[in-house]
């Protein structure tokens, strides 16, 4: 795990949250046809390819290092899940044409930074 990327991760993730709860309260779906929902649209694209890099960069050093008190199918299903959740929010938000759709979007990004903060605790035990 990458310490200061996991700390940009949550961050931007706690941002694109918090947008989206904004979409919530002024009732607006996401349409990706105006501007506010395209720069949503943009941060969590950005979210997710910094999930995937971490995803890599951790996959990596599990595989190729001993890491003898980390248990790592727990591991790998936080960052199989972490990497999921944001696709899967993004396509249901797509989908909902209501303002709820910016609210499961919201919920996906508030996931984030759990499963991050769980991933974290997973990476410090081993060592």
């Amino acid at each position: 795990m990458i310490p200061v990327l996991a700390t940009a991760l949550t961050v931007v993730a706690l941002v694109a949250a918090l947008w989206s709860l904004v979409l919530v309260v002024a009732d607006r779906p996401i349409t990706l046809a105006t501007k506010p929902t395209l720069g949503l649209a943009a941060v969590v694209v950005l979210l997710e390819v910094g999930l995937l890099v971490q995803a890599v960069a951790a996959t990596i050093t599990v595989l190729t290092a001993d890491h003898p008190g980390l248990d790592a199918p727990t591991f790998f299903g936080y960052l199989v899940a972490v990497v999921a959740v944001l696709p899967v929010g993004a396509f249901w938000a797509l989908g909902d044409r209501s303002r709820w759709g910016a609210g499961v979007l919201a919920v996906a990004c508030l996931s984030v930074p759990v499963m991050v903060l769980r991933l974290n605790q997973l990476w410090a035990t081993h060592g």
